[in-house]
């Protein structure tokens, strides 16, 4: 099997395809909006730190663990451990966590996708209506928009790696980028766009404290995609020649230019809406900032651009973030296709369509967590709230598992496949890695302090989330 694995075509396919798993939605929405709540700037310098000083050497260990396996995450922890049982826990963790996020974000996705054909089809003014996404969430017709999305990540999943993965990367990536810059360039003529920059870069030191700094450190881990298995997946896709220490830095360093030009476009825009905007007042919740707060800012251009011209605006901004949601969903998903195929040597169609259907169903049951059906929408109740079937997907496979195993992949590579043959394999097709500082420093900080802060994170993750009380605050 292993001669006969897929890889990726070209290096430039890989990175654009590793930063396009990176590049969501919350880049788009929720990172400019918890940067300018907690410093502006100041948040801003925190989170590139953290991208390059600790998410950055987990990235490493997470791709050197697939390249030096060439099998998805469970068959990775199994060959590099030399099937130790105790590692299976940690690899089938690195696969039900992805399947379980792709359904979340699926749901997600069909929401933008429905957005994105009311405002091509001219019904901008019922989008800004704050009463229209409470109906939109329960109308059945999300099962169409569904069908939509799903016809679109089997479209590229099929084609495999170098002809889906990497071909769709190759096309939606550029053209995120592009719209992305000329939405800024458009929003930053507007009157008193420059208002919202300066709350957004300006730093504001006095804001920050420890829970500020966790939030950083999270939404760095969480924007790079770590702790899902696509690195590892990914990783697994690429040739002994491949620089990946140099590759993973161009994939942290384009995740975090576009979540800071995506800041350059939100918050000039609600400034733009009201210059007297309280930024302290503005949603932590990206979904209620897609989905009720912006529909109001783009219906507001219709004073000096049009009905039309705004209807313009806002369906190249859904547009924007639906090509976002979709490259992160077609990584997400594709890390249980792989583990699929490789476990039960099956062949990819096969492989979608059991999975696809899985998915289907479950996500489907996860679109009625919000008043179509009483059973999923007061699923639980725990920390004295009640929740829904959709809100424990995210609490318990979003928020707590992704950090612990962003913790095994660090112990696993220093402590059980070894800091030798970790180091080993990342000087594989890069020389200027091999002895450099840097490579000191990944060696030490994977071993070290890194995975006692995912430890801390994950700690008071759960302390928060199922028992209502705060470790760090």
């Amino acid at each position: 099997m292993g001669a006969a694995r897929e890889q990726f075509g070209s290096r430039l396919g890989f990175i654009l395809a590793a930063a396009g798993s990176a590049v969501g939605i919350g880049n788009m929405v929720g990172f400019p909006v918890a940067a300018t709540k907690n410093g502006g700037g100041a948040f801003l310098l925190i989170y590139a730190l953290f991208v390059f000083f600790i998410c950055l050497p987990v990235m490493l260990a997470e791709m050197s663990v697939g390249r030096a396996s060439r099998k998805d995450p469970l068959g990775a922890y199994s060959t590099l451990s030399n099937r130790d049982g105790k590692w299976l826990i940690a690899g089938w963790l690195s696969i039900v966590t992805p399947f379980m996020i792709a359904v979340f974000y699926l749901v997600l996705t069909v929401w933008i996708f429905g957005y994105l054909v009311q405002s091509l089809m001219g019904n901008l003014s019922a989008l800004a209506d704050p009463a229209t996404f409470g109906a939109f969430v329960n109308d059945p017709m999300l099962f169409v928009y569904m069908a939509g999305v799903l016809a679109v990540v089997y479209l590229i999943l099929q084609g495999g790696v170098k002809q889906g993965i990497e071909k769709a990367a190759k096309f939606m990536m550029p053209t995120l980028f592009f719209m992305l810059i000329a939405l800024v360039i458009f929003v930053l003529t507007l009157d008193n766009a420059f208002k919202g920059v300066e709350f957004y870069v300006v730093p504001d030191f006095s804001q920050i404290n420890a829970s500020v700094v966790s939030a950083a450190l999270s939404q760095a881990f969480f924007s790079l995609s770590l702790g899902m298995g696509i690195m590892i997946t990914y990783g697994s896709y690429l040739d002994s020649k491949s620089d990946v220490p140099g590759a993973a830095k161009l994939v942290a360093l384009t995740d975090t230019a576009v979540a800071f030009i995506a800041g350059l476009l939100i918050l000039p825009a609600v400034f733009s809406f009201n210059p007297n905007t309280n930024t302290a007042e503005l949603s932590d919740s990206t979904v209620s900032m897609i989905f009720t707060f912006l529909p109001k800012i783009f219906l507001a251009l219709q004073a000096s651009i049009g009905y039309i011209g705004a209807s313009v605006v806002a369906s190249l901004f859904f547009l924007l973030v639906f090509f976002a949601a979709i490259t992160s969903l077609v990584s997400i998903f594709e890390v249980p296709i792989a583990a699929y195929m490789d476990e039960r040597q099956a062949s990819r169609k096969k492989a979608l369509t059991v999975l696809g259907m899985l998915l289907v169903v479950i996500a489907g049951l996860a679109s009625t967590s919000f008043g179509m059906m009483s059973f999923f929408t007061d699923f639980v109740s725990y920390a004295g709230a009640n929740k829904s079937f959709f809100d424990v997907i995210i609490d318990v496979f979003y928020d707590t598992i992704l950090p612990l195993n962003g913790l095994l992949i660090c112990i696993f590579v220093i402590y059980r496949w070894k800091k030798a043959n970790f180091n080993a394999e990342l000087d594989k097709g890069a020389e200027s890695y091999k002895a450099s500082l840097f490579e000191r420093y990944v060696d030490f900080s994977v071993g070290t302090f890194i995975p006692a802060i995912l430890l801390v994170i994950f700690v008071n993750t759960v302390a928060i989330k199922y028992f209502g009380v705060a470790i760090i605050g």
